[in-house]
């Protein structure tokens, strides 16, 4: 059950990332039109990106609804177990503790700068980092896939979880025009 409900809080976070750049995409969501009145792709917005975003979202709905199916079936099988054994069920389901997350690194940061929107959301140097909006170690394949979030949220937050001194950190990052070079400030590195 515990795999089941950290599997569906995944999923959903995911959702709610990709539905966030469907939104910065001019609103454009899952059914807004990609091609403007004279039959040309839209150059408002990263067309590429939305046609991503709307699938991905699409294979996670199905997912969803999968894992959803999965947890009502061991609710049901739980509930039979504490009638035939006269258990309370809060007793059984007060004793569920998910158990941490194992996220891999999948970059490092290694130099930040002053006044910068890095230094801002307090990122420092040698964090490790385990998800960058909707970025983790499973679907990254370049720091171009950090770049491309970091240019979709102007303005916007991104939520990132680093690992630093032994443990998981969340933070929250605006990207935006500083005075220095850069939209963040600060110096990313694969592992």
């Amino acid at each position: 059950m515990e795999e089941l409900v950290m599997r569906k809080e995944d999923i959903e976070r995911e959702m709610a990332e990709l539905s966030a750049i469907l939104e910065q995409q001019d609103g454009v969501g899952m059914t807004g039109p990609l091609i403007d009145n004279e039959g040309y792709p839209r150059s408002d917005i990263d067309v590429y990106s939305v046609r991503h975003a709307r699938h991905r979202i699409k294979c996670l709905q199905t997912d969803h609804t999968r894992v959803m199916k999965e947890v009502e079936e061991k609710l049901l099988q739980m509930h039979a177990q504490a009638r035939d054994n006269k258990t309370n069920i809060s007793a059984i389901t007060g004793q569920l503790q998910l158990p941490p997350r194992v996220l891999t690194a999948f970059a490092k940061v290694d130099r930040v700068e002053p006044g910068s929107p890095a230094s801002k959301a307090n990122l420092q140097v040698g964090d490790e980092l385990l998800r960058f909006g909707s970025i983790q170690d499973k679907n990254f394949e370049s720091l171009q896939d950090v770049g491309k979030v970091v240019q979709l949220s102007v303005g916007k937050t991104i939520s990132v979880s680093v690992f630093r001194e032994g443990k998981e950190i969340r933070l929250t990052l605006i990207p935006n025009k500083w005075s220095g070079r850069g939209l963040l400030g600060c110096n990313i590195v694969p592992l």
